[in-house]
C-alpha cells in the first residue's frame, strides 16, 4: 500500500508517497481503509526532527487521525465490524506507518463509529483536535460559571474548546483575530480579545482579577499566564517552552492527547446532534502531502487541511 512516513528529516520536500507492507490487525485491533486523514503540526514537528528525543527511530509514520471504514478485524473485538464507517485516533508514537496512507491499524478502544452527519474529510478533523480540547478542559476541571481563556480560539483545537466550554457552563474569553469574532462569539464565547494590546491586561479588563482558568492553544506561554487569577489553572497545549512557570501559585499542566472511546464518542454525540461543529480548510490528495505541510506552515487557516489516500 502508499504511505508517508518521515525517513530523513528536513523541509517538506522530504515527504515522499512510498509502497509499504499493508498492516494486519492483530487481537484488539482493527484495520481502517482510509478515506481521510488531516495534517496536524504534530506532523511537521515529526518531519522537522523536533520528536526525535523521545522517537529516535526512523521510519516514522505520519498522520494521527483518521476516517474511513473497517475492512479486517482481529480477534476478541465484538464492538467494529468489517464495513463499519469509523474515525480513529493514532496515540501511540512509535510507529512506522500512520494515518497518512491508505490503510492504518489501531487498537479498537481508539475507533469509534463515525458522525451520521458528517462526511469523511469533516470526519476527520474529529478526533486529536476534538479529545485535546476536551481532555484540556478537564484537566482544568473547571465548574460550571467559571471563566476560562482559550488563545488561538479560532484554531483547530482552540475552535473545539471554545464550543466545548461554553456547552460545559464556562464562559469563555477568546483570544483570536477581531475578523473571527462573529463566528466566535456563535460558537458561545462571552468575550473575544484581540492583538491591539497586551492580552493580560485585556483579559483582566473584562474579568477583574483575571480568569480561573486558560487552555493556550496558542503557545503563548507566560503571556497568557498573565491573564490567570492566582491560584488560577492553566493548560498548554503545545508542550516544551510554551507551558511557563507556574507564578502566582497557578496549577500549570501541559495535555498530550490520548484515545478514550467513551470521549470520543462523546463527541461524536455532540456533531451529531448539531452542537459541535467541524472545520475543513482543504482537502488534498495524499501525493500533495508537502503542499499541506506548507500551507500548514504558513498559518492563517480556519479548519484543517485533510488528505486523501485516492
Amino acid at each position: 500500500m502508499r504511505a508517508i512516513s518521515v525517513t530523513e528529516y528536513g523541509g517538506p520536500e522530504t515527504l515522499r508517497v512510498a509502497d509499504v507492507p499493508e498492516p494486519v490487525p492483530g487481537p484488539g485491533r482493527v484495520r481502517i481503509r482510509i478515506e481521510a486523514a488531516t495534517v496536524n503540526p504534530v506532523d511537521i514537528a515529526a518531519r522537522e526532527g523536533h520528536l526525535a528525543a523521545i522517537a529516535p527511530d526512523l521510519p516514522l509514520g505520519l498522520g494521527r487521525d483518521a476516517a474511513g471504514e473497517i475492512d479486517a478485524v482481529g480477534a476478541g473485538v465484538d464492538r467494529l465490524a468489517v464495513g463499519d464507517k469509523v474515525i480513529g485516533l493514532r496515540d501511540r508514537l512509535l510507529m512506522a506507518t500512520g494515518a497518512h496512507a491508505e490503510a492504518i491499524v489501531l487498537d479498537a478502544s481508539a475507533v469509534v463509529h463515525a458522525p451520521r452527519t458528517l462526511d469523511a474529510a469533516h470526519a476527520a478533523t474529529l478526533p486529536l483536535n476534538g479529545l485535546t480540547a476536551l481532555q484540556g478542559l478537564e484537566l482544568l476541571d473547571l465548574r460550571p460559571g467559571a471563566t476560562v481563556l482559550v488563545t488561538g480560539a479560532a484554531g483547530a483545537v482552540g475552535g473545539f474548546a471554545v464550543q466545548l466550554a461554553a456547552l460545559h457552563g464556562l464562559r469563555v474569553v477568546a483570544a483570536a483575530s477581531p475578523s473571527d469574532e462573529a463566528a466566535l462569539r456563535e460558537a458561545g464565547a462571552t468575550h473575544v480579545v484581540g492583538r491591539d494590546r497586551p492580552l493580560g491586561q485585556a483579559v483582566r479588563d473584562l474579568v477583574p482579577g483575571g480568569v480561573d482558568g486558560v487552555l493556550d492553544a496558542a503557545g503563548l506561554g507566560v503571556r497568557a499566564l498573565d491573564a490567570l487569577r492566582s491560584r488560577g489553572a492553566f493548560v498548554s497545549v503545545n508542550g516544551g517552552d510554551a507551558v511557563p512557570v507556574n507564578l502566582r501559585g497557578t496549577r500549570v499542566q501541559n495535555v498530550w492527547f490520548h484515545a478514550d472511546t467513551a470521549q470520543l464518542e462523546y463527541l461524536v454525540s455532540l456533531v451529531d446532534a448539531g452542537r459541535l461543529t467541524t472545520r475543513v480548510a482543504d482537502v488534498l490528495p495524499l501525493a500533495d502531502a508537502a503542499k499541506a505541510h506548507i500551507r500548514l506552515a504558513e498559518g492563517g487557516l480556519r479548519g484543517r487541511l485533510v488528505l486523501r489516500p485516492s
